[in-house]
Order: C-alpha cells, then sequence, then structure tokens
C-alpha cells in the first residue's frame, strides 16, 4: 500500500506541474511590431503626386488621373494590407519652381509617406536633391532620365520607365540596320529627356555618329515646332529623330506631312500615343512612323484576349470610362500604379521610407498587367532602372505594329 500511495501521489503532483505551465505552452504569440514613418498609419498610407494638370504638358495629366482612380480601386477592395491609400496629387504646370514649392507642401505639410510619379524630366529634376536631403522616396519618377537611376548619388529616387539612353540606342542600331548611308536631322526638347535620349542615339552610332547631319533643340514654352521642322528638311537629311513631348510631337508630325518631307521618321516613345499624338496630327500624316515600346497597346485587337488587358478595361468601366483607350498614357498610369501597390503591399506593417525602397530595390520579374509579353521589372541595389527592355514598332494604318525581338539593355552604375 506504501508504494500505491506514493505511485498515485507522483501522478497528482505531475498533473499539478503541467497544469501549472500549460497557459504559457498555449499564450498566443506576441503581435509582430509595426513601425510607421510619417504618411503610414494602422488605417492609412499617404502617397504624395504631381502631375502637370495645367501648362505645356497637360497632355499627360491623364496620368495623374488613372492613378488616383486605381488607388480608389484598391479602397474598395479593403486597401493595402488593411490600410486605405490618400492620394494626394498637385498641379505644378511642368514648372520646375512650382514644383519644388508643392513638394515642399506634401512633405511637411502633409506629411506624405512617399511621393510617387511626377510627371516629367524637368520637374523630377527639380525636386531630386530635396527629397534625397529629406530622405523621402521619390518613387517610379515618370522620367526616363538615367540621373533618376542613380542610387550611389541619389538613394531615394527611382524611375519607372525605361532610361531614354537605352531608347536611343535601340533606335541608332535600328538607323544603321535600315539605312547604313543616313543623313540624320534631330529635333530635341532642351532638358534630359531630350539630352540623355540624344547621348544614347549617339553612343549607338558610335562611329557612325558624325551621320547626325542637324540638330534643333527646343524650349517648352515656344509655341510651334514648325521652324524647327523647316530647317531640318533642309539639311538633306533622309532620316529625322524626334525627342518631343505630346504637343511638338504633333505638330512635327503635321508640319513634316506638309512640307512633303518623308524621312525615316523615328518618333520617341514619350510620344507615341496614338490618342495624345497621332489623331490629332493626322493617322495619315503618321503612317510608316517607327518608334519602341515596353506597354501593350490597350487599344489593339491582337490583346482582346490577354488576361492582364482584360482586368484593364474592367477598371476602366468601374472606374475610368470616360477616358481614351488609345492613349498609351492611360496604360502607362494603371501599370505604375500597379506597381507601386505591389512594393507597398511587400512591405508590410514596416512602413518606413527605407523599407519601401528597400522592397522598391529587389523587384525580380515582377510583371504588370500592361507590360509586354517577355518584359518584367527587375530591379536592385546597384540597378534602379525598373524597366530595360523594348521592341520596335511601326506604326501602319490605323495602330502600332510590332516587329523584331525583345530587345535587351542595362544601365548600371
Amino acid at each position: 500500500m506504501p508504494f500505491c500511495f506514493s505511485r498515485r501521489a507522483l501522478l497528482f503532483a505531475t498533473l499539478a506541474a503541467l497544469s501549472a505551465v500549460a497557459p504559457i505552452a498555449v499564450a498566443p504569440p506576441a503581435l509582430a511590431q509595426k513601425t510607421y514613418d510619417p504618411g503610414a498609419s494602422d488605417s492609412a498610407i499617404r502617397i504624395g503626386n504631381l502631375m502637370p494638370y495645367s501648362g505645356p504638358a497637360s497632355a499627360y495629366a491623364i496620368v495623374g488621373r488613372i492613378e488616383q482612380a486605381y488607388f480608389r480601386m484598391i479602397n474598395d477592395q479593403g486597401g493595402i494590407n488593411g490600410r486605405k491609400i490618400e492620394f494626394i496629387s498637385y498641379d505644378d504646370a511642368y514648372s520646375p519652381a512650382k514644383a519644388v514649392e508643392q513638394t515642399r507642401k506634401l512633405v511637411e505639410s502633409d506629411e506624405v509617406l512617399l511621393v510617387f510619379s511626377a510627371m516629367g524630366t524637368p520637374s523630377n529634376a527639380a525636386i531630386q536633391k530635396y527629397l534625397n536631403a529629406k530622405q523621402v522616396p521619390q518613387l517610379f519618377a515618370a522620367s526616363g532620365a538615367t540621373r533618376f537611376g542613380e542610387p550611389k548619388a541619389f538613394p531615394w529616387t527611382m524611375g519607372w520607365q525605361p532610361p531614354y539612353q537605352v531608347e536611343g540606342r535601340v533606335y541608332a542600331k535600328h538607323i544603321l540596320a535600315t539605312k547604313p548611308e543616313a543623313r540624320i536631322a534631330v529635333l530635341y526638347q532642351n532638358d534630359d529627356l531630350g539630352r540623355d535620349l540624344l547621348k544614347g542615339l549617339k553612343d549607338g552610332l558610335g562611329e557612325q555618329a558624325s551621320r547626325i547631319i542637324a540638330e534643333e533643340s527646343y524650349e517648352v514654352t515656344e509655341p510651334s515646332a514648325d521652324n524647327h521642322i523647316a530647317r531640318l528638311k533642309a539639311s538633306g537629311a533622309d532620316v529625322f529623330v524626334s525627342i518631343t513631348t505630346p504637343r511638338f510631337a504633333a505638330q512635327s508630325i503635321r508640319k513634316a506631312a506638309e512640307m512633303a518631307w518623308r524621312p525615316l521618321y523615328v518618333q520617341a516613345l514619350v510620344s507615341a500615343s496614338i490618342g495624345a499624338v497621332i489623331r490629332p496630327a493626322g493617322i495619315e500624316n503618321a503612317q510608316g512612323l517607327v518608334s519602341a515600346a515596353y506597354n501593350k497597346d490597350a487599344a489593339d485587337p491582337q490583346w482582346i484576349g490577354d488576361p492582364g488587358i482584360k482586368r484593364f478595361h474592367a477598371f476602366l468601366d468601374a472606374y475610368a470610362p470616360d477616358v481614351n483607350r488609345g492613349d498609351n498614357s492611360v496604360v502607362y498610369g494603371y501599370g505604375a500604379a500597379q506597381c507601386l501597390v505591389e512594393v507597398l503591399r511587400r512591405a508590410g506593417d514596416t512602413l518606413t521610407r527605407a523599407n519601401v525602397m528597400r522592397e522598391a530595390a529587389n523587384l525580380k520579374g515582377y510583371a504588370p498587367d500592361t507590360l509586354l509579353p517577355g518584359i518584367a521589372i527587375t530591379t536592385a541595389p546597384d540597378d534602379f532602372h525598373p524597366i530595360e527592355q523594348l521592341r520596335m514598332m511601326r506604326f501602319e494604318g490605323d495602330h502600332w505594329q510590332l516587329f523584331g525581338p525583345v530587345i535587351d539593355a542595362q544601365l548600371r552604375n
């Protein structure tokens, strides 16, 4: 009996010990720590933006409208990790001075987490040093200027579209292949857009750069490109490279046709929009133009069954039914907004400015709905150019026809 009693006592003692520690074993884990910088909270993410709703580049204002609509859709779907997007978009009229003023307001008064998709090279160049000094992300700047992909010099700035220098090299390759004896004239905007693309063209031509026999630059404040086109035609060039924003691109196409100047006409992709450039210039005047592309043309019947473009059209039906679907700026705004949402989703509950940049610099083969097949977004801590692939295209009939393979090029710093 004493032996049996001692075993029972030991059993009760063991059970008592286990019951004492059980609550500790099954207690729920502590909640993950949430970390925020200004512009982020449990309920919201504040995003700043600059857009030329007025001024000489107002054709690009549709990008801001589409981004606003896309974020409204995301909010209706529950937001990003439960947080709603507050999109604060100001008009800078494509003016560098106004861009600086509005950016200070976004950072110091509105306290945004980041500035997203500010439009154009002049505005982004004007605010770049300020945002880097403040350590505020200047994310997916709407410009292909090389300076927006230099992480060593500007670790808080990242562009989105293909670098202009890459684009220029692609055009050089096409010109040398199709017109080896070319006499080339160039019209370029007198800013980083024009100078970068022209540099890429010359780099691509290499020893054949002397084939550029005429160059004309213009200021965005000029009323017309007509005089430039007249002088370039008089040079005797049989290739014309137009590095222009939409208003000047449309004027140039129309004027060249009026003067019966029919060179191999290369149009920079920033103004390859059918809705914003080709139709205003006259479709009949644009036949045979060549350019480059990285986005699908949402108005092209070849993409009618594409899952990404189906989602794009469903979005427009619900949130922006009145827009011109032939305007590639509409496609641009959708793709850029979708990419930002992906970065913020990956940032999770660590919504600091540093973590947002970290996630943006670690995209590997991410493909928004709008990119051409074979083209994807890839970034790294030493590569702040998200898209570095292009395909050539030619305008025929009433739409662009893609030709040739995907051309892969990289600008590493």
